[in-house]
């Protein structure tokens, strides 16, 4: 058994596990701000049902969240020393910063919102909701920032054969942090609304809490499609423009661009072949890839074959990988876009076999988040640390396989039951639904 590949399970395994929740709490918390105030201004009764309803559920989120996300910090220390004592002085500030300045103040206005509701001030439960959303934004924006540093280097020298930080600002603020950061806000926005919306549409399908799931679903669609859109453009366009003039093995790898090319064609679909690199079956626009990287339909994009072979990343994963989540993209704006005009139609509510769609897409916004992580980490390989370090080089000398699979196998385990609860007590709560409004008898 092989350590190195062991730690990397190990750690995408935990990584993955966890990243499932943060996308969810930021989303839901924006959404609820929307929703609280809303309900506050206008003294709206059934918006105060869904922001209390969704408040719970946001709670659970952030618990499940928080017992995962410690365990990663620790496998720096135990899996990834050889990493830590490289980087330990850049990479430490940023984790430092997401636990002194935002996890503090979304745990603690968290509290207040869930239980001070009818004990605090309109204003002030509403300001606690806020606070939550800022500072589950804020602890993103430093987890990305320790990442970006990964995949853009910036603000160091290398001294005593460590990275030293010699200028925080340009660290934080690396070439990839920003297009990251926007890119991972939106997909967390469209997460938390196809949450509400699959929950919506439960009720509607079951005939449950009517009024209630007409306000909402009508509110999520809206809030999705409109994050759906930023998402594909100016977010992802962004996005994919920093990593054509920073990481051009990576583009080269996501985009199955395998010779240098003037005037490159986009790949709308094929099937990636890895010896020798080819794509199978492509079909392609020319020249749009150019367009879209530089703004130029005829300019050069470096090809896989410019690269050294130990310095390209996992071909068919990367390409798979981006693709799928570009596809499942396009799909959040074509399905919140036709929900929203049978809406506007009036007609919604009455399309049980549509709603069923919505209801099943619930996880969708989750999955392109896992495929998004995976095509921008494994793009970055053979790199832990982008030219710097190589993964090979940073995994702990001292942790053996043996120990590395007795602690994969527990963590799968826990994993498990962690999700098993998690889901039990979601859906017990979905199935029971809101409080009635006032004057109607419980569903």
């Amino acid at each position: 058994m092989d350590p190195l590949l062991l730690a990397r399970l190990q750690f995408a395994l935990t990584v993955g596990f966890h990243f499932l929740f943060p996308p969810l709490t930021i989303g839901l918390a924006w959404m609820l701000v929307i929703i609280e105030a809303i309900g506050w201004k206008k003294k709206d009764e059934i918006y105060a049902k869904i922001g209390k309803f969704f408040g719970k559920v946001l709670g659970l989120i952030f618990a499940v969240g928080v017992a995962t996300g410690i365990v990663m910090e620790f496998q720096f220390g135990t899996n990834w020393s050889e990493y830590s004592k490289f980087v330990g002085d850049v990479f430490g500030a940023p984790l430092a910063a997401e636990g002194v300045f935002a996890f503090f103040l979304e745990s603690t206005f968290l509290g207040l919102y869930i239980f001070g509701r009818e004990r605090v001030s309109k204003g002030v439960h509403w300001f606690s909701i806020l606070m939550v959303a800022v500072g589950s934004t804020i602890s993103a924006f430093w987890i990305l920032v320790a990442n970006s540093w990964q995949q853009t280097p910036a603000g160091y020298v290398i001294q005593n054969n460590r990275a030293e930080l010699v200028d925080f600002w340009a660290a934080v603020f690396n070439p990839s942090t920003l297009p990251r950061f926007f890119h991972t806000f939106g997909a967390s926005l469209i997460s938390g609304s196809f949450l509400m919306t699959g929950v919506a549409a439960y009720w509607l399908i079951r005939n449950k809490h009517v009024e209630i799931a007409k306000r909402a679903i009508n509110f999520s669609i809206i809030f999705g499609l409109i994050a759906s859109l930023l998402e594909l453009f100016p977010f992802g366009h962004e996005h994919a423009k920093q990593v054509a003039k920073t990481q051009p093995e990576k583009f080269a790898a996501i985009q199955g661009l395998y010779k240098t090319q003037e005037g490159a064609p986009l790949a709308i679909f094929a099937i990636p072949g890895t010896k020798p690199p080819k794509l199978h079956f492509p079909v392609e626009i020319p020249g749009l890839l150019s367009w879209l990287a530089f703004g130029d339909i005829n300019a050069e994009i470096k090809g896989i074959n410019e690269f050294p072979p130990d310095e390209i990343p996992p071909l068919w994963l990367t390409f798979v990988s981006y693709h799928n989540m570009v596809v499942l993209g396009l799909y959040f704006i074509f399905v919140t876009a036709l929900a929203a005009y049978f809406i506007k139609k009036k007609t919604l509510y009455e399309k049980k076999k549509f709603l069923k769609v919505l209801l099943w897409s619930t996880p969708l916004p989750l999955i392109a988040c896992q495929l998004g992580w995976i095509a921008a980490e494994v793009g970055r390989q053979p790199w832990i640390v982008y030219k710097l370090m190589k993964t090979r080089d940073a995994v702990s000398i001292t942790v053996g396989a043996g120990e590395l699979l007795f602690s994969i196998i527990m963590f799968v385990l826990i994993y498990i039951l962690l999700l098993s609860i998690f889901l039990s007590l979601l859906f017990r709560w979905i199935k029971k639904g809101p409080e009635p409004l006032t004057g109607e008898v419980a569903q």
